[in-house]
């Protein structure tokens, strides 16, 4: 009998799992309650693989030998409640990816934030230095479809807390954690403690040949450490002190300690700026040193790097007036990075969808900082209630054209306009990604 496998979930990380177990030769059912996009479709479609859309069929699903979950169902969905009551067992995919990698090394990035531009910055000092290697994960590309269809020898991986929850064997040789702040604690019953749990799961695994690369400068990390004994090589890095073995940054100057290779380089030569960037450097060098990156190749890929899409990306300046999008800040600690790496009066539009935001974080910043708010939301209350004795002018708007229009008037030369919204964007936009090319699009045609 064939191991049969169920999916539930027909997106990215779904459909990518769904083509590595049908060419594990598993026998393989994907089921998604909602609607199916066409590109996935066709690629079940070309693959043979049975699907259903738009709803769960219990005793199709019920029968399986395992289940693989994407990392957008909660525990409490009906269906994962049913699987878990019959003990079948859940996976997620960066589980059965890991089953199937064979000789090939994983280096898994997580945090709240700072992820995507750590894990990209690590990939363009891995592709500087020659390196055979796939950018996969969370920031947008699935891992098991990669394994399946183009297998490299290394995999640099964005992941996030919900796909960790779903591991069970997986070991990345080098693991990274940024940071921990409060992030969808809806997930996690509003209990901080089940979330710092889920990203310590990425070295729940590791032994004494892998490289735990941390930040020794976070509390919330340091904290946990104290209660656990890892069982891997620890590389901290840190902006307040000297580190032996890892990195840190003194005055103006980076400095990477790893076995016997040295690395130093000014921070002004880094690509991406602001005190979030330098943590974020300090990690992709460190694990580009642990992957044994030649010190010239990590210098050069440090300062031409080019940053993300929707990520602090600098759009256009309109009449001495510099335009930022930063939509994929989707919490507020996120935002806080951003106005901190601000040099000049910042015009700054915030909201959508609250994910039990405390804006209290940003206050000193946005007095310090912010010249004047532009609600972009629905649902403003909050938003309004908390900076309306911070910012001498609020006001609101629906659109992101509408938004764009009252930050350029509010804005004289040398301002920046940043979105940058701390919240989600499900209430106007599709995704992060729409809200911040709608931006980008008000911008250009101001």
């Amino acid at each position: 009998m064939a191991h049969r496998i169920v999916i539930l979930g027909a997106g990215e990380s779904g459909v990518g799992a769904a083509l590595l177990s049908k060419k594990k030769g598993y026998e393989v059912f994907v089921s998604d309650a909602g609607v199916i996009k066409e590109k996935y479709k066709k690629k079940l479609f070309d693959n043979e693989i049975e699907f259903e859309e738009g709803k769960h069929t219990a005793e199709i699903i019920l029968n399986a030998n395992e289940v693989l979950k994407s990392p957008g169902i909660p525990e409490t969905n009906k269906m994962v409640i049913a699987i878990r009551e019959k003990g079948i067992e859940v996976i997620g995919e960066f589980e059965l990816a890991y089953r199937c990698k064979g000789d090939s090394k994983i280096v898994a990035i997580t945090g709240s934030n700072g992820k995507s531009t750590t894990t990209a910055l690590i990939y363009h000092i891995c592709q500087k230095a020659g390196l055979d290697c796939a950018l996969v994960g969370n920031i947008g590309y699935s891992i098991a479809a990669q394994i399946a269809e183009d297998p490299k020898m290394l995999y640099v991986a964005e992941i996030s807390s919900f796909q960790l929850d779903d591991i069970k064997t997986f070991r990345p040789d080098i693991a990274v954690l940024l940071n921990i702040t409060e992030d969808h604690l809806d997930r996690y019953n509003y209990q901080f403690e089940n979330y710092i749990n889920s990203k310590f799961r990425v070295i729940l695994n590791q032994n004494k040949n892998d490289y735990f690369i941390y930040n020794d400068d976070d509390e919330i990390i340091t904290k946990k450490l104290k209660t656990l004994i890892p069982n891997t090589n620890p590389l901290p890095f840190s902006m307040k002190h000297e580190i032996k073995k890892g990195g840190n940054i003194k005055g103006d100057q980076m400095m990477l300690r790893i076995q016997e290779e040295r690395v130093s380089m000014s921070i002004y030569d880094f690509a991406l700026k602001g005190k979030h960037n330098n943590y974020n450097t300090m990690a992709a060098g460190i694990a580009a040193a642990t992957l044994g990156i030649r010190k010239d190749k990590i210098r050069e890929a440090v300062k031409d790097f080019q940053s993300l899409e929707h990520r602090m990306e600098f759009v256009a300046t309109v009449r001495g007036v510099e335009f930022i999008n930063d939509s994929k800040s989707t919490n507020t600690n996120s935002t806080w990075f951003a106005l901190e790496s601000m040099n000049k009066p910042t015009v700054l539009i915030l909201g959508g969808v609250d994910k039990g935001n405390d804006y209290e974080l940003m206050n000193e910043l946005v007095a310090q900082k912010v010249k004047a708010i532009v609600c972009l939301g629905n649902d403003n209350k909050k938003i309004l209630e908390a900076f309306k004795d911070k910012v001498p002018v609020i006001v609101e708007a629906d659109s992101a054209k509408k938004a764009v229009n009252a930050a350029f008037k509010l804005s004289v030369k040398g301002d920046v306009v940043l979105l940058s919204p701390a919240c989600a964007s499900f209430d106007l936009f599709k995704n992060y990604e729409d809200r911040g090319v709608q931006f980008k699009e008000a911008v250009k045609e101001l």
